[in-house]
């Protein structure tokens, strides 16, 4: 956990800018961020997610109509 000695704050990893230093006086108190936790998710697995809803929306109205019809 990251602590700042001059605004005598922990900070969450999260909370600190890219490079590692307090949001509020700039020091450097963590490490740099890496790619893979300052980017989100790839557009294939948003995709994959998409897709999924889709499929399992589309088979819960086969379901209702099925059910009812």
């Amino acid at each position: 956990m990251p602590h700042c000695e001059t605004c005598d704050r922990f900070y969450n990893p999260n909370s600190l800018k890219t490079d590692g230093t307090c949001p509020v006086c700039g020091r450097q108190v963590g490490e740099a961020l890496t790619r893979f936790e300052t980017v989100g998710a790839p557009w294939h697995f948003k995709l994959l997610v998409a897709a999924t809803v889709v499929y399992l929306g589309w088979r819960f109205v086969q379901l209702v109509f099925w059910g009812f019809g």
